[in-house]
């Protein structure tokens, strides 16, 4: 059976971050043959194009674990009804410079967690935007958009029984769309 390297981009860097927290949980329901690495993205300097042809260190690490990876899941929570900063930023380094994009033809899955009514729609409709651009080719459904609810998490900080077949139907589809389009 084929193996499956997935790279994690978690758009919050706060230390009790509810995605963060999906994002461990939700990798929990993938089959063996998925590994995922969460990308640290915190490093990261502001994205400067002076820079594009000596990238430092934290670029060059994200961009190869990029090039690595055989899909990408985004994990993001929705900041003023758009992604983070900090997501973007990344998004940015790893697609430069002009045409040494890491991110063209990587298959990814979208979905995030927020408190609000509507969970992280308006996020995650702007980074299937940018995601499209970049040649990306994203998960379109079942779209995931989770409200931050007490029973969310169980004790042990895995998705609850009350969202588990949810959750679990959104990782099944997005494997099939990791192995049907992954390089």
């Amino acid at each position: 059976m084929r193996q499956y390297l997935i790279a994690v981009m978690v758009g919050s860097l706060r230390k009790d971050s509810f995605n963060h927290k999906l994002a461990n949980a939700i990798v929990k329901l993938a089959p063996p043959e998925f590994t995922f690495k969460f990308s640290q993205i915190n490093d990261l300097p502001l994205y400067n194009q002076d820079d594009d042809n000596n990238p430092c260190a934290a670029v060059k690490r994200l961009k190869s674990e990029i090039v690595a990876a055989h899909g990408i899941l985004f994990v993001t929570p929705e900041y003023n009804r758009s992604i983070p900063g900090v997501l973007k930023n990344a998004i940015d380094h790893a697609s430069r410079p002009y045409g040494q994009s890491a991110w063209a033809g990587k298959p990814a899955g979208v979905l995030g967690v927020s408190v609000g009514a509507i969970g992280t729609a308006m996020a995650q409709q702007h980074l299937r935007n940018v995601l499209s651009y970049l040649d990306v080719p994203t998960l379109g459904q079942p779209e995931a958009f989770i409200q931050m609810k007490d029973g969310l998490f169980d004790a042990d900080g895995n998705i609850s029984a009350v969202s588990r077949n949810f959750l679990q139907n959104w990782m099944d589809r997005y494997i099939a769309w990791i192995d049907k389009h992954a390089c």
